[in-house]
């Protein structure tokens, strides 16, 4: 299916070496032609080659740029339309000259993500390929990057595939019970129907189990660092982030707001958020940052609670121990390089001893200790590798548990003797649902929805 001829820059905006403009449609060779001065024709030229010449203003005879430009012919490009890149060199000005001057032949700009909704639409990639095309540009972490890659490659598709291929037997198996019921032995359609829902159910069960492991992948784990003034907080932020991110003195109450950075811990993506001390204050400025610290952790997914080995708990740290219970919280105690002067049995007794984690940010010690905290507290230890496909998105996961349900349903009506033909219906219900996550039979308002989240050019 070919489509109008749209362009967009595929490059991040600023200076650079090169700038990649890209140009899809039915007219991106003879359109792009009409500018690019070389000794080849691109209408003439062959696919994936790759042709140096010069962008030339057709109403001036001026020469704009110096480009190399990739030719990519239907349907062996990403988009399966005839595909012209524009390699020009990296500056604004030299991006926006190219930019109009393609915009003033029969190209139009291209919407957010409309290089893969095109994809899409021409079958070269299934729904749940495109969104992962967004997991894979927003990475933080080398294992959501290969996460996010193998459902590129398909990984999740080959599985919903073959799940909803399962169930179309069922359906088929049952619908020629329905046609011919004189054939039927009741008992024996009841075992198929059980035995084929309960092997898709199991294969759900298992995608759902990494469901919480797969979003934190992509998403990461807010993490509020928290604690009172001057037990080295910003020191720990630093010594994640391997950076002087926050300034570091021995004057209690530095820290004014949130500080916000983004760190991979053992694999794990974490948005580590800098908390002001929480004390009571007449500083009006520490103030607002104290305010903003319990906002902050109101929306972690984990607390690391920073106390000082040198100091005895204070009355308001042990109120906020109250607070954290029922939380995802590891206990730091920090400054191990001092004379110990807490108490550290009444944290164990709070949070258990796997929760405290012995550092002293100062010295850089007890970083390994604090990762494998973590890893143990989400992962139970690790992150499992190899072929196992994790569910990340959440829509994918709405969708896997709707199907689960509705084939609960088809096996708990089959144990009930109810009729097939109502049975038919729960089976029917879960072949769609998993169908939805490919992009079989969406709306264009959620495909619209889905692809609005990309960037220019992709």
């Amino acid at each position: 299916m070919m489509y109008d001829t749209i362009a967009a820059v595929s490059t991040p905006l600023g200076e650079g070496g090169i700038a990649v403009i890209r140009v899809s449609g039915e007219g991106a060779l003879s359109e792009v032609e009409k500018l690019f001065h070389s000794k080849v024709k691109l209408t003439e030229a062959d696919t994936h080659t790759i042709h140096y010449g010069h962008i030339v203003d057709p109403k001036t005879g001026e020469r704009v740029e110096e480009v190399l430009v990739n030719v990519m012919r239907a349907p062996r490009s990403f988009t399966t339309e005839d595909v012209v890149e524009i390699n020009t060199h990296g500056g604004m000005i030299s991006i926006r000259k190219v930019m109009d001057l393609l915009l003033e032949q029969e190209i139009r700009p291209a919407e957010p993500g409309e290089f893969t909704k095109r994809a899409f639409l021409n079958g070269r990639i299934d729904l749940s390929q495109a969104e992962a095309v967004i997991d894979l540009i927003r990475s933080k972490s080398d294992r959501a990057f290969s996460v996010a890659m193998k459902q590129v490659q398909g990984h999740l598709s080959n599985k919903i595939n073959a799940l909803r291929h399962t169930l179309i037997e069922t359906l088929a198996h049952i619908e020629v019970n329905i046609d011919y019921p004189e054939h039927d032995v009741e008992e024996l359609t009841s075992a198929f129907i059980q035995e084929k829902c309960g092997q898709v159910k199991k294969e759900i069960e298992q995608l759902l189990k990494t469901a919480s492991e797969g979003k934190i992948l992509r998403e990461g784990i807010v993490t509020a660092i928290v604690g009172r003034p001057n037990v080295g907080k910003s020191s720990l932020l630093n010594t994640l982030a391997r950076d002087n991110k926050a300034i570091v003195t021995d004057i209690p109450g530095t820290t004014r707001d949130v500080i916000e950075e983004f760190v991979t811990i053992n694999g794990i993506p974490l948005r580590l958020l800098d908390t002001a001390g929480i004390r009571e204050t007449t500083d009006i400025v520490e103030r607002l940052g104290v305010e903003r610290s319990r906002s902050a952790l109101l929306e972690a997914d984990l607390i690391l609670f920073v106390v000082n080995n040198n100091e005895p708990l204070h009355e308001d740290e042990r109120e906020w121990m109250k607070e954290f219970v029922g939380r995802q919280v590891i206990v730091i105690v920090n400054k191990m390089d001092l004379p110990q002067h807490i108490d550290i049995s009444e944290l164990e007794n709070t949070f258990g001893a796997d929760a405290i984690v012995r550092m002293s940010a100062k010295e850089q010690e007890g970083v390994d200790a604090l990762e494998q905290a973590i890893s143990t507290l989400f992962f139970s230890g690790g992150i499992e590798s190899g072929d196992l496909t994790y569910v990340s998105n959440v829509r994918h996961i709405a969708l896997l548990k709707k199907a689960l349900q509705a084939l609960d349903d088809a096996i708990d009506a089959s144990r009930q003797g109810i009729p097939i033909d109502m049975i038919q219906i729960d089976v029917r219900s879960a072949w769609e649902q998993l169908g939805e996550i490919i992009g079989d039979a969406v709306g264009d308002s959620l495909i619209d929805q889905i692809f609005s989240q990309f960037c220019l050019g992709k």
